[in-house]
């Protein structure tokens, strides 16, 4: 009786070791959850952009969107407004009362160059704003929203295209329509905010945004 019993302990324990060692296989192994399609929603009191970024460009998506979720856009204006080329904000100087320095600002650091061909400057796409430097590197954190592809074709394999306006191109005329000084600084502050949106699936941005994802 007593070997019956310790028989029957020791095919227990194999079977509890058994099951443990599954069990951290099992997550030594775990594929991981697949990512979430990500929209960035620009926010103003003019209107709402909803911005998708390209793989392509795969340094200023991802900066891009870690600095709309730190919420490092937020209290951020458009600071430069040019009629048919170009609506330009993310500099951080604009939260301030100083109009001047508007422009020279960003996050401390730039990114290297992504331009890539099939990446134009059309209508809607979004671009990154840098200063004169011959490696192109893009500001950090200063990006424009394209108006017209005639005004902006010649920016073509200069600046970094990383992004495309999918909704609420609309409310760029409301923008353009308030008045703005000879530099292109709106004479009233146009104030943006960023937040960041999740879809599980391609069908679920196409019924959102009316925008098939690219392959």
């Amino acid at each position: 009786m007593k070997r019956t019993y310790l028989l029957a302990l020791m095919l227990c324990s194999l079977v509890i070791v058994s099951s443990c060692k599954k069990d951290d296989d099992n997550r030594g192994n775990t594929t991981p959850a697949s990512p979430k399609y990500e929209v960035v929603e620009l926010s103003t009191d003019f209107g709402n952009f909803y911005i998708w970024l390209y793989d392509e460009t795969p340094l200023h998506k991802a900066n891009f969107l870690k600095l709309a979720k730190e919420g490092f856009y937020d209290g951020t204006t458009f600071h430069r407004l040019v009629t048919q080329f170009v609506m330009q904000g993310g500099d951080p100087n604009s939260k301030d009362t100083d109009p001047k320095n508007d422009g020279f600002g960003g996050p401390g650091y730039t990114i290297p160059a992504e331009i890539t061909p099939n990446l134009k400057h059309d209508a809607g796409m979004i671009g990154a704003a840098r200063d004169n430097n011959p490696e192109k590197k893009s500001n950090g954190s200063q990006f424009y929203i394209c108006l017209s592809r005639d005004k902006t074709a010649g920016l073509d394999g200069n600046y970094t295209v990383f992004g495309k306006v999918i909704k609420g191109m609309d409310n760029a005329p409301k923008i353009m329509s308030r008045p703005f000084d000879q530099n292109g600084r709106p004479l009233t502050d146009i104030k943006m905010s960023m937040k960041v949106l999740s879809y599980d699936t391609e069908a679920e941005v196409l019924a959102e945004y009316g925008f098939e994802i690219p392959k």
